[in-house]
């Protein structure tokens, strides 16, 4: 049940009992709505490399190149640093999932979809949350790639020059940004597994897919 929404003015003399009354909301809607925790954290604690969307290209993996949102179409690492400079807070969840869910195979394949999408709806709410609260500048970011979770077969429709068939879910993935999201759960005191190609799902405890969204 979507909870009843008053859209509020924008402000710029937001106090920071009332925004941290507001991260804490915006948590708690974050676990309400599936993820199986959230923290607010401070924007400085996100670490952004440019070794991570590296990884996309070493060794290629199968979306680099097919949408808007992955690299090397993504905004680029510096690009994000220097924005999330003008950022004090975050809210920083993760979706826990069977590892059988992440390691790609064609058997789980809808389940993974599924799951994926989870966390790009989660970022979407919480974002849509927070701007109509005033914080209009909220911005985040998901898992995986939007192509795959959402279009699958379809090319981009983004890099063709059209309008983006899912333009209030699809975003890039925290990694396709540089953000170290699994430094970023270490840190939080989650435990994340690498979970690559040539894992077993019975190697694995857990699995886990991150999101965040940049509040104010």
């Amino acid at each position: 049940m979507t909870p009843e929404r008053r859209i509020r003015p924008v402000r710029t003399d937001v106090s920071v009992e009332e925004l941290q009354a507001d991260l804490e909301r915006y948590r708690r809607e974050a676990v309400r709505l599936g993820a199986s925790d959230a923290k607010v954290i401070p924007a400085s604690s996100v670490v952004i490399d440019e070794r991570v969307p590296m990884k996309c290209r070493v060794p290629l993996c199968f979306g680099f190149g097919t949408s808007a949102n992955c690299p090397p179409h993504a905004m680029k690492p510096a690009e994000l640093r220097e924005a999330v400079k003008s950022y004090s807070f975050a809210v920083f969840f993760k979706v826990e999932v069977p590892p059988a869910v992440i390691v790609r195979n064609r058997e789980t394949i809808l389940e993974r979809a599924g799951a994926y999408r989870k966390v790009f709806e989660l970022v979407s709410a919480l974002e849509s949350m927070a701007f109509y609260d005033g914080h209009y500048l909220a911005a985040g970011f998901a898992a995986g790639s939007c192509k795959s979770t959402y279009c699958h077969k379809q090319e981009c429709a983004v890099l063709k020059g059209e309008r983006c068939r899912n333009e209030l879910r699809s975003r890039s993935s925290m990694e396709a940004v540089g953000i170290d999201a699994y430094r970023l759960a270490a840190d939080a005191g989650w435990d994340i597994f690498p979970i690559g190609s040539g894992c077993a799902p019975d190697e694995v405890a857990k699995g886990s897919l991150l999101g965040i969204v940049f509040i104010r």
